[in-house]
């Protein structure tokens, strides 16, 4: 069962949605219903949907503000609303789909098979993921959703995040760039059990890749790149070195 949310802020757009799910689409199943982007991003929150069927202009905002709040956009998304005007916006979303009120059942097929599609390769490359890593003690890999694939990439290929907002953009050693729709905080952690070190609020560094660190406080890579070094992190980088 896909677990969807229902976000729209006209009462019968939403019972209309939910009746159609339920009559014609027993892989899916309505999770919840919100009426705004604050019970929206509650509702997200609380509920951990599989896919989001999001409406664009609401009482207290757009769809895109709520996107915006949200650190980690770890569903599906298919925008259901009457502006096609937003079509374009949408798309910088990664959205499934983009269908114009009033939906009907064969659009809701259409969008479905797609987001089960891609739900359940998602899931797969996860599951495989989570067993590679759990049979070897070393090059870990990370999977890297962008708006247009996921690619799995071992951690120590990595040079460095930069952070954009609620978006992360990795950099490898071989010069590939990954935008993610997920902020840096949430690789952090993960990051730092492999040599990585956060050198400022906008950059986490792979320690093996810094080639020089100056008195002025910026490290430079092996690729030549210059970052910034915040103050309060100085003595912890240069311990860290220490002990290198």
């Amino acid at each position: 069962m896909i677990r969807t949310l229902i976000i729209d802020d006209n009462k019968n757009n939403r019972l209309r949605l939910s009746g159609m799910i339920n009559d014609h689409f027993p892989n899916f199943s309505v999770i919840g219903e919100a009426d705004g982007v604050q019970t929206g991003i509650q509702a997200i929150e609380k509920l951990k949907p599989e896919l989001l069927l999001l409406d664009i202009k609401m009482g207290d905002g757009d769809a895109f503000d709520l996107l915006k709040q949200i650190d980690n956009i770890f569903f599906k998304i298919i925008f259901v609303t009457a502006y096609e005007e937003f079509a374009m916006k949408a798309i910088k979303f990664s959205a499934l789909d983009y269908l114009l009120k009033p939906v009907t059942v064969e659009d809701l097929k259409i969008a479905f098979e797609k987001a089960e599609k891609q739900i359940l390769n998602d899931l797969k490359i996860q599951l495989s993921t989570l067993q590679l890593n759990l049979n070897s003690s070393k090059n870990k890999t990370i999977v890297l959703r962008t708006s247009d694939n996921i690619y799995l990439v071992e951690v120590m290929e990595i040079m460095r995040c930069e952070s954009d907002g609620n978006y992360t953009l990795f950099y490898t050693k071989e010069g590939q760039k990954y935008m993610v729709s997920t902020s840096m905080k949430e690789y952090e952690d993960i990051l730092e059990d492999h040599g990585f070190f956060r050198i400022h609020k906008s950059h986490i560094v792979n320690v093996s890749f810094i080639n020089s660190f100056n008195k002025e406080g910026y490290i430079v890579l092996k690729d030549k790149t210059t970052l910034p070094v915040a103050r309060r992190k100085k003595s912890e980088l240069m311990e860290l070195f220490a002990r290198l």
